[in-house]
C-alpha cells in the first residue's frame, strides 16, 4: 500500500520528517491542532522527542507505523509531534508535568491534553504490549478515550490542578545561605565514586558543570580532593568505552558503571561542555593527556559535525546499521569491531599491539549483553597505558603512542567507508554557541589558531543566518537555507558567553558590543520581575506555564548562565544594574540552592564570586606582536574561569573599552615593549615586560587565602 504523507511533511526537524508517512494524523505544534482539538472535542496527544533516540525509534516502530494504532489516535485524539531540541520550552514545561505524574522522564514523551494545552495524564515509552508495569499502548488509548467521554470532570480537575503546581515556584527564602558552596562540595563528594569516578550509580552521565564547580572550588580552597574527583572522572570517562577512541568525542553517556558500554549517542552540547572541562583540566596539571582528549573532541566536531557555512550539526544516532550483517539494524553497530577486522586492517603485530591496549577479544569483549546485540564484537576501550605497553612489546614510548596513532587512523578510514548512523543536521543556536565558546579557548590555550578561525566562522555564520540586529532577536534553528523557532532563553544565554570567550580570546571589539547586545534582547524578552529569567518568550500563547528551570543537568540552566554573563558584563561595561540584576537573579533560586545545592552548582558558582574583588590582567601592546603574545600566553595558561584578560593595544579595542573603563586611558607600554599590568578591582601592580614576573604576580594574586 502506498504510503501518503501527512503535516509533517511540511516541516524542517528531521524528527518531525522522520514521522511524516506515518498513519498517524500528525500535526506539527500550532494554532490549527489546537482549533481542531477544540472544535471536535476531543483531547490532544503530545509526542515529543527527537531525531537520534533510540526509544523514540523503538516507539515510532511499534506503535506510529502501525495501522490500528493510528486508526485508534486518529478517531479519538488530536495528535501533535514535537522535536525537543527545537521547542525546548515545550519540553520543559510538560517534561515538568510528566515527572509530577509519573515520577520519571525521558523521551519519547508522551503527554496527553486537554484542548487548551493543560497536560492531565502522562508517561514516556509505552509498548505495544503491557510489560515491566507499562500499559500496552493501545489498551492505555482506549481507556484514556473512554475516561474522555465519562469522566470528563475529573480529567478537567487533574489537569488544572497539573497547571497550579507548574507555575512559577515562590521564593520564601531570599538570602542565599552562607555554607551553599561548602554543602554543595559536601553533597558532590558524597555521592563520589572513588573506584570508577563519577556521580551516583550507573548509568553514569556526564555532567559538565559538576567538573566546572569542583575545579572551582579547588582554585578557591586549595582543597585537593574536589580537583583529584575531577581528573580521576575525566580520565575514567576518555579511558572508557564512553569516548570514541577511534574518532574523537563522547557518546551521550555510560549504561554501566565502569564508562565501558555506552548509549553511543553523540550530541553537539556535550562536547562543547567537555572540551571546556578537558581544557581546565589541562590548565589546571598541564598534563598533555587532557589536551590531547579536548584536541579529539575538536577534529571530530570540525571533521564530522560542520555545516559547509561554519555552523555545527545537532546529533549523530546510537543506532546504524551492522556491517557485518547489513540486514541488522542496531545501537553501536557503527562503532563496534569484530576482532578479525582489525587483525586484517592493521596486521598481526600492530593488531596484537593495538589489541593490548584497548582491551579487543577474539570473542568480543562485552560481558554483560542480555539481547545479545554487541555479541562477538568489541567497544574499544582504553585498558592499558603507553608505559605498560612499551615495556611489554620492546618499543619506546614514542614509538609504541606513533604505532598506536596510525593504527587508529586506519581503522578510522575504514570504519568511514561503513553506513554512518543518522546525523541530525539542523544548527542550533545555544548548541553551536558552546562549541564555539570552546573552540575559541581552545585556540588560545592549546596555540592552535585554526580552532579560533573556527569559532570565529561559526559566531559569523550564527550571526548572519539566525540574529536579527534591528530587533535584536535570535532564532534557535537553522536547516536547510531557512532560519525557524525563536530563540530560547538558553541560546541568548549560552551565544552571549561564547561571545565573551571570543572577545577574550581575539581582543575584538565586535563580539563583546553583540554581548551586550544580546544581554539587552534577552532582559527585554525573558526577564521575570520577581528575579530570574523565563526560558521562554511571549511569542507562544499556548503555553499554559512559562518555566524557569531550576536543573543544571546535562545542559547548564539558562539562569546560571545568565548570572555568571551579567556578572562579567557589569565589570566589563560598569553596568551596576546588571550586576544588581544577576544579585536578585541568584537570590531568587536562594530556596532551591537551599533545598539541594548540587542542583544548582552553576549559580552557586555565580553567587561566590558576588563577594569577590575582580581581578583583571591588562596587557599594553602591539596586537599580535611577539612580545605581547608572549604575556597573553601566561595569563591564558593559568585556571581563572573568572579573570578578565584586557588588551590595551592603542587602537579600536581600547577605545572601546576605555569608554565605560577610563583607567584603561593611563595604561601604556613601558619602554616601547609589551607591558602587563595585574589589577585587583582596577588598582594595578607595578608593571612589567618579564613573563615569569608576571606569572609570579598572577599567583599571588590568585593564591588561596
Amino acid at each position: 500500500m502506498e504510503e501518503k504523507p501527512n503535516r509533517l511533511l511540511a516541516e524542517k526537524s528531521p524528527y518531525l520528517l522522520q514521522h511524516a508517512y506515518n498513519p498517524v494524523d500528525w500535526h506539527p505544534w500550532g494554532a490549527e491542532a489546537f482549533e481542531r482539538a477544540r472544535s471536535e472535542d476531543k483531547p490532544i496527544f503530545l509526542s515529543i522527542g527527537y531525531s537520534t533516540c533510540h526509544w523514540c525509534h523503538v516507539m515510532a516502530h511499534e506503535s506510529f507505523e502501525n495501522e490500528e494504532i493510528a486508526e485508534l489516535l486518529n478517531r479519538s485524539f488530536i495528535s501533535i509531534k514535537v522535536d525537543r531540541e527545537e521547542r525546548p520550552d515545550i519540553d520543559q514545561m510538560y517534561m515538568a508535568a510528566t515527572q509530577m505524574m509519573s515520577g520519571a522522564g525521558g523521551w519519547p514523551m508522551s503527554v496527553f491534553l486537554m484542548p487548551d494545552g493543560s497536560p492531565f495524564y502522562a508517561g514516556t515509552y509505552f509498548p505495544p504490549r503491557a510489560s515491566h508495569q507499562r500499559p500496552a499502548f493501545a489498551d492505555l488509548l482506549t481507556a484514556l478515550s473512554r475516561a474522555w467521554q465519562q469522566k470528563r470532570d475529573e480529567i478537567r480537575q487533574v489537569a488544572q490542578q497539573l497547571v497550579d503546581r507548574l507555575g512559577v515556584e515562590s521564593s520564601s527564602a531570599r538570602t542565599m545561605p552562607t555554607d551553599a558552596a561548602e554543602r554543595c562540595y559536601q553533597l558532590v563528594a558524597q555521592s563520589y565514586d572513588a573506584k570508577e569516578g563519577g556521580f551516583g550509580e550507573a548509568p553514569k552521565f556526564p555532567r559538565s558543570v559538576v567538573f566546572s564547580f569542583l575545579f572551582e572550588w579547588y582554585r578557591r580552597t586549595g582543597e585537593e580532593a574536589a580537583k583529584e574527583m575531577a581528573l580521576h572522572t575525566l580520565r575514567k570517562m576518555a579511558s572508557g568505552g564512553m569516548y570514541d577512541h577511534i574518532g574523537g568525542g563522547f557518546h551521550r553517556y555510560s549504561v554501566d558503571e565502569y564508562w565501558f558500554v555506552p548509549h553511543f549517542e553523540k550530541m553537539l552540547y556535550d562536547q562543547g561542555q567537555l572540551a571546556h572541562n578537558y581544557l581546565d583540566a589541562f590548565l589546571v596539571t598541564s598534563d598533555p593527556f587532557h589536551a590531547r582528549v579536548a584536541r579529539e573532541i575538536f577534529n571530530y566536531v570540525i571533521r564530522d559535525m560542520q555545516d559547509p557555512g561554519g555552523g555545527f550539526y545537532s546529533a549523530e544516532d546510537a543506532d546504524s546499521i551492522n556491517p557485518y550483517n547489513p540486514q541488522e539494524h542496531g545501537e553501536g553497530a557503527y562503532y563496534l569491531w569484530r576482532w578479525e577486522e582489525v587483525q586484517n586492517l592493521l596486521g598481526h603485530e600492530t593488531a596484537e599491539q593495538f589489541c593490548y591496549v584497548h582491551g579487543t577479544k577474539k570473542d568480543g569483549n562485552v560481558n554483560q549483553d542480555p539481547i545479545g546485540e554487541f555479541t562477538g564484537r568489541n567497544i574499544i576501550s582504553r585498558v592499558r597505558g603507553l608505559a605498560e605497553t612499551a615495556a611489554r612489546f620492546s618499543l619506546s614510548r614514542d614509538e609504541i603512542e606513533a604505532r598506536l596513532i596510525a593504527a587508529r587512523q586506519v581503522l578510522l578510514k575504514a570504519r568511514s567507508a561503513r553506513k554512518r548512523p543518522h546525523r541530525d543536521d539542523k544548527i542550533i543556536t545555544g548548541w553551536n554557541a558552546l562549541v564555539i565558546g570552546a573552540l575559541a579557548r581552545g585556540g588560545r590555550i592549546l596555540e592552535e589558531p585554526e580552532l579560533l578561525e573556527m569559532a570565529v566562522r561559526a559566531a559569523t555564520f550564527i550571526q548572519e543566518n539566525l540574529y536579527d540586529p534591528t530587533t535584536r532577536t535570535l532564532m534557535r534553528r537553522y536547516r536547510d537555507k531557512e532560519a525557524g523557532c525563536a530563540g530560547q532563553l538558553d541560546d541568548y544565554v549560552h551565544l552571549t558567553e561564547a561571545l565573551l570567550l571570543l572577545d577574550q580570546a581575539t581582543h575584538e571589539p565586535c563580539w563583546l558590543r553583540w554581548a551586550e547586545e544580546l544581554t539587552e534582547g534577552a532582559i527585554h524578552l525573558f526577564w521575570y520581575e520577581e528575579g530570574g529569567f523565563f526560558y521562554d518568550s511571549v511569542a507562544d500563547s499556548s503555553l499554559k506555564v512559562r518555566m524557569r528551570g531550576t536543573y543544571d543537568g546535562a545542559e547548564p540552566a539558562g539562569n546560571s548562565v545568565a548570572a555568571h554573563n551579567l556578572l562579567r558584563l557589569s565589570r566589563l561595561r560598569a553596568r551596576d544594574d546588571w550586576r544588581r540584576m544577576a544579585e536578585r537573579l541568584i537570590s531568587s533560586f536562594s530556596e532551591v540552592i537551599n533545598h539541594y545545592p548540587p542542583a544548582l552548582p552553576l549559580m552557586v558558582s555565580a553567587w561566590q564570586q558576588l563577594g569577590n574583588e575582580p581581578l583583571q590582567v591588562v596587557i599594553a601592546g602591539e596586537k599580535g606582536a611577539a612580545d605581547t603574545e608572549a604575556l597573553l600566553h601566561i595569563a591564558e595558561r593559568r585556571f581563572n574561569p573568572h579573570r578578565l584578560i584586557l588588551l590595551a593595544d592603542g587602537g579600536e579595542n581600547q577605545r572601546y573599552l576605555s569608554e565605560k573603563l577610563p583607567f584603561l586611558d593611563s595604561v601604556r607600554p613601558v619602554g616601547n615593549r609589551a607591558t602587563a599590568y595585574v589589577c585587583i578591582d582596577f588598582t594595578c601592580k607595578h608593571p612589567t615586560h618579564d613573563p615569569e614576573e608576571l606569572d609570579l604576580q598572577l599567583a599571588e594574586a590568585e593564591s588561596v587565602p
